[in-house]
């Protein structure tokens, strides 16, 4: 049997895919359940986040079990086998081992470093353990890859490397100040209670907020998570935490300053019209959606600001640089628009030669207004003439003066702060999309956390664990290995000890005047014989399987000693039975 992982994760999968392939605490539990009963595979777990899906099973056949662990996710997922394939990763073996330890340390996190995948790791483990799918592989492996994450957090500054996505997610809202800084005395909103809101609202207390309010669709949890966050923050805090029924939400948005949505809903827990009425409840105003949109009519039709009506209605500031009298141009169809100077490039773009001259004439004889500006020296009429110069040299070759060479440049339109912060840690996401569009408002969400993640600088204590988890690697597979051949090592001494049995029983029918002490002189003294006999052999046989390509000394002691192999599984199923107590007892 060997180990064989499938999965997708933000690495392998766009967001529009891992949204949809979520799956339920009953979806997991059904997974596991028909992945065991599957003929490839004999153990199953699955990892399950809200960025990664993995389904490990120890399997006998290596294409069998790729096939059939991809058509379970596809089937337990919701997303169809032929659109999932593209983005599922295959790790086997060593491969995968070392897959689940890098896992398991945060190198493979959207955040690297983070440790929240450590409790998620240890909550795959116990639902395998308690359905009864993980067996002395699995369980090897999940209780190892811990041990592993708990190490490199411990021997190395990873944690420096990364924080949680909680953490992460608050840096991006605030946009590079301090996060207690920029929490300092807002008001929080966390929709949902669960693990990842709970580290939210814990998160947001430590920063400073001034309020928490909890919402969530079971009210005791929500009451349950307020009422720790009181007690355990009131001391270190003024935060006041409170909790609030679902439909109190639109409400509550209202209030806020910065909104944390985590749920296992499966449609949109805010939209972008309950933002946008949330926004308008708040200031007065009604957030508008930025340049691109793609929205409808209705939904663009939205309330400007009267400052910033007023703003687009005052008019430009005249652009002429005198009097119009005797200028070529035809200013009225020109004059206010953007960046136009009746002195300027743009303003003789595409003049015929005998325009360009008379042109010319006007701006170095113009009235006194004109002239005012030169003598005052805003504008140079050496430059002015080598302009005119450089332009008519133009038109002898084009015909024209040619168009402008460069745009005017153009003023960005001023935008209001953010009057509202969402993060969005939710997968499928709570918050739509559109969200991002709308002005006044900050949206943070999965994919665009994925997305800064990708440039953050990564610590030199990666290399170090990294390291860590090479050599944890090669130690968890030599001990597999010689695990692997200690079945047929117990058989051979089984094996041994039935032939002493068998030859004293024989001798005691030769030779029946023997008393009971010198019966034992002599059992003792062959089981001696034999235990010697066999000590280095295979004490070696151990050595030499837990080094690679040490699998076949099992095969070699079954063939030279003729064990059966039914005697072999047999002790292999005991201890396995074994080990499942054991871990039914830690359940």
């Amino acid at each position: 049997m060997s180990l064989l992982v499938v999965g997708l994760s933000h690495r392998s999968a766009p967001v529009s895919v891992l949204e949809r392939a979520t799956l339920t605490a009953d979806t997991q539990v059904k997974l596991l359940q028909d992945t065991v009963a599957a003929e490839p595979a004999a153990e199953a777990a699955v990892l399950a986040t809200c960025n990664r899906i993995e389904l490990y099973a120890d399997v006998d056949k290596f294409h069998a079990g790729v096939a059939e662990l991809s058509t379970l996710l596809a089937q337990h997922s919701g997303v169809g086998l032929e659109e999932l394939t593209p983005h599922l990763y295959v790790h086997y073996e060593d491969r995968a081992v070392h897959h689940l330890f890098s896992v398991a340390c945060g190198l493979d996190s959207m955040v690297v470093g983070e440790g929240q995948i450590l409790g998620q790791i240890k909550d795959a483990l116990a639902t395998s353990q308690e359905l009864h799918t993980a067996g002395r592989l699995l369980n090897d492996l999940f209780q190892q890859a811990l041990r592993v994450g708990k190490r490199a957090h411990s021997e190395t500054g990873i944690d420096r490397a990364g924080q949680s996505l909680v953490t992460f997610g608050l840096e991006q809202l605030s946009s590079g100040a301090p996060v207690d800084v920029w929490a300092k005395g807002k008001r929080a909103l966390v929709i949902g209670a669960g693990s990842m809101s709970s580290l939210a609202a814990a998160t947001l207390a430590r920063a400073g907020v001034a309020e928490i309010v909890i919402a969530n669709r079971t009210p005791d949890r929500a009451q349950r998570l307020a009422q720790i966050l009181n007690e355990n923050e009131g001391g270190a805090s003024d935060v006041a935490a409170r909790a609030v029924p679902m439909d109190a939400v639109p409400v509550e948005l209202t209030r806020a300053d910065v909104a944390v949505s985590c749920t296992g809903a499966t449609g949109l827990v805010l939209t972008a019209e309950s933002v946008v009425a949330a926004v308008a409840g708040r200031t007065g105003q009604v957030a508008v959606q930025g340049v691109g949109s793609a929205r409808t009519a209705p939904d663009a039709a939205v309330a400007r600001t009267a400052s910033e009506t007023a703003a687009d209605d005052a008019p430009l500031a005249p652009t002429s640089g005198g009097s119009e009298d005797g200028c070529p141009l035809d200013v009225s169809t020109v004059q206010g628009t953007a960046g136009f100077s009746v002195l300027g490039e743009a303003a003789v773009a595409g003049m015929a030669a005998a325009e360009l001259e008379q042109h010319a004439a006007w701006v170095d004889k113009g009235d006194a207004a004109a002239r005012a500006p030169r003598a005052a020296g805003l504008l140079d009429p050496e430059a002015d003439t080598e302009a005119i110069a450089a332009l008519a040299a133009a038109v002898a070759v084009v015909g024209r003066v040619p168009e402008r060479r460069r745009p005017e440049p153009v003023a960005d339109a001023p935008r209001r702060a953010p009057v509202l912060a969402l993060l969005d840690l939710a997968m499928p996401r709570d918050i739509d999309a559109a969200v991002h569009r709308l002005l006044g408002v900050r949206l943070v969400d999965i994919e665009s956390l994925a997305e800064a993640s990708a440039d953050a600088p990564m610590a030199a204590d990666v290399d170090q664990v990294r390291r860590i988890v090479a050599d944890e690697v090669a130690a968890f597979s030599a001990a597999q290995r010689a695990a692997h051949i200690t079945p047929t090592v117990v058989a051979l001494r089984t094996m041994a000890a039935d032939l002493v049995a068998n030859e004293i029983a024989r001798l005691d029918g030769r030779l029946p005047d023997l008393d009971d002490k010198q019966r034992g002189e002599i059992t003792q003294t062959v089981r001696r014989v034999v235990d010697k006999l066999l000590h280095a052999p295979t004490v070696r046989v151990k050595q030499l399987a837990a080094e690679p390509g040490g699998a076949g000394y099992a095969d070699a002691l079954r063939t030279l000693f003729d064990l059966d192999p039914e005697t072999v599984a047999s002790v292999s199923r005991a201890e396995n039975n074994t080990e499942n107590a054991k871990n039914r007892g830690r359940a």
